[in-house]
């Protein structure tokens, strides 16, 4: 379980209960950083294909990362209204490729 640590941290707990909460600590820390990174990059996916142009190629992956943003949040990663938000942005900006009007 070695692999598992940080680099940066050099020292142990004193107490049995600190190590293990160190170990949840850092596994909880690499999962939130996988559903983090995961979500920016379908994010990103999408916004390249918005500004490509590819209308239906951005509906595609407008989808996947509803998915992805969507899973994030069911698993705790990611709090709900950053969510609502960062799905809005990407949906608006999907629809003003489309041509559709956008609410005010």
């Amino acid at each position: 379980m070695s692999w598992l640590y940080r680099e940066e941290v050099r020292y142990m707990p004193n107490k049995k209960s600190a190590e293990k909460r160190m170990k949840t600590s850092e596994r909880n820390r690499l999962y939130n950083r996988f559903w983090t990174t995961r979500c920016k990059n379908a994010v990103k996916k999408v916004l390249e294909a918005v500004e490509g142009q590819d209308e239906a190629l951005a509906q595609t992956r407008l989808a996947i990362a509803q998915s992805v943003i969507d899973k994030a949040v069911v698993k705790g990663v990611m709090h709900g209204n950053t969510a609502a938000r960062r799905k809005s942005m990407i949906t608006n900006r999907v629809k003003a490729l489309s041509g559709e009007k956008q609410p005010a």
